[in-house]
Order: structure tokens, then C-alpha cells, then sequence
């Protein structure tokens, strides 16, 4: 099973603390990080996000689509990065999480990717995605 790590600072004090810390130290951290789960075998991908201010809203809450350039929302809702874990169960991911360098004001959510068995077989979107993955022509973590 493939499980998202979803990293994100929910208050000030995850800012705060990225601010202080020397970048080359972020970097060694998450660098160890990822050399750990990829010994494992569990690290499937992952990658951080640009500043918000580079990036841009399309909110359907009206008829027509609105697009707004960053930063959008409030704080707990940024978005700062994710990791594709692919491991045996939940708790596993779990453990996983535990062990990211993060710290006061940043949260991990854990989230199952669906599979394509987790969808009716016998659909026409599901039959053609999945031809598309065979085919190469859809890059997926799912496949």
C-alpha cells in the first residue's frame, strides 16, 4: 500500500523555527530523512514545495472558475511538501512520520493513495487508466 506524508506548518512557530535554522542544516536533516526510508525500500518519492506566493488558486466555487495567484488561505492550510511511502500498513507509515526531522508548528497527515482495486472494476475511466499505465502513458504512483 502507498501512503502520502503531507507536510505542512500549521502555526507561526514552524515558520519561526525554518527561519532560524540554517538551510544547509534543513537540507542535511531531510537528506538523512530520505536516505533512511530509501534504505528501507520504503520511499517511493517525494519533494518540497516552492514558496506560496509563486503559486496560484482555482477556487469552483462559482459558475465560472476563479484563479488567484498566491499566498492563498490561512496558515494551517499551507501545504509545504510530501513524501509517497510504500509500505505494508498504516501503522508502518505512521512510524515512518515519527521519525521526519519537523518540528513545533509543522504536522504530518498520512493519507492512503488509492489503488486502482479500490475502484469498480468494470468501469470505462478505470479500464483506460489503467490501459494508460500499462501503455506508459500515465506516470502514476498508483500503478
Amino acid at each position: 500500500m502507498k501512503y502520502m506524508l503531507i507536510m505542512r506548518a500549521v502555526d507561526q512557530r514552524a515558520v519561526e523555527n525554518f527561519a532560524r535554522t540554517d538551510f544547509n542544516e534543513v537540507i542535511a536533516a531531510m537528506g538523512a530523512y530520505n536516505e533512511s526510508m530509501v534504505n528501507a525500500g520504503v520511499l517511493a518519492d517525494g519533494a518540497g514545495l516552492s514558496e506560496p506566493e509563486e503559486g496560484s488558486v482555482v477556487d469552483f466555487s462559482d459558475e465560472d472558475p476563479i484563479v488567484t495567484d498566491g499566498p492563498y488561505g490561512e496558515l494551517r492550510e499551507l501545504f509545504n511538501g510530501f513524501w509517497i511511502l510504500d509500505v505494508s500498513t498504516q501503522e508502518e507509515a505512521i512510524e515512518w512520520a515519527k521519525r521526519a526531522p519537523l518540528g513545533p508548528g509543522s504536522q504530518l497527515e498520512i493519507r492512503r493513495i488509492n489503488d486502482v482495486d479500490d475502484f469498480p472494476q468494470d468501469n470505462e475511466w478505470i479500464q483506460k487508466e489503467q490501459e494508460w499505465i500499462n501503455q506508459g502513458k500515465l506516470k502514476t504512483s498508483r500503478g
